[in-house]
């Protein structure tokens, strides 16, 4: 069974800037643990805006089996294939994006194999986002 260790979610939630309340309710809607960790987790989120008062939303992918996520079994397949290396994930082919500045930033913390997974990326809007990171981050799905 996979699980999420709910204060260590909590604390990195904490510290990427969101309401004691967005914190609180994340943590009432992690499943509680029940032993040790043997699935693939990230804690995602994606702000939109420049500062740390922008829209932020956020969702535990849990990868095994997918959930957690509109997309997570995509979400899940492409980063099995990268080994859990967002930074890795291949740029769409033929995806045209404007050049219209509406940074978003991409956050991911969690455990992939067994090893730590740490990820932040601000990218100029959502279109180069999701060129650059396939369904890891369609948070809106």
């Amino acid at each position: 069974m996979t699980y999420i260790n709910t204060a260590t979610a909590v604390r990195r939630a904490a510290r990427a800037g969101l309401t004691v309340a967005a914190v609180l309710l994340l943590a009432a809607a992690a499943p509680a643990p029940t032993g040790p960790s043997t699935g693939d987790h990230l804690f995602l989120m994606v702000t939109k805006g420049d500062g740390r008062s922008g829209d932020t939303r956020g969702t535990l992918l849990l990868c095994d089996p997918p959930q957690g996520h509109g997309r997570a079994a995509e979400a899940c397949a492409q980063l099995a294939a990268v080994g859990g290396d967002i930074g890795s994930l291949p740029a769409a082919v033929g995806v045209y994006c404007t050049m219209l500045y509406a940074p978003v930033t991409a956050q991911a913390s969690g455990e992939w194999n067994g090893r730590p997974v740490e990820y932040r990326q601000t990218f100029s809007n959502g279109c180069v986002m999701a060129a650059r990171t396939g369904a890891v981050f369609a948070l809106e799905s």
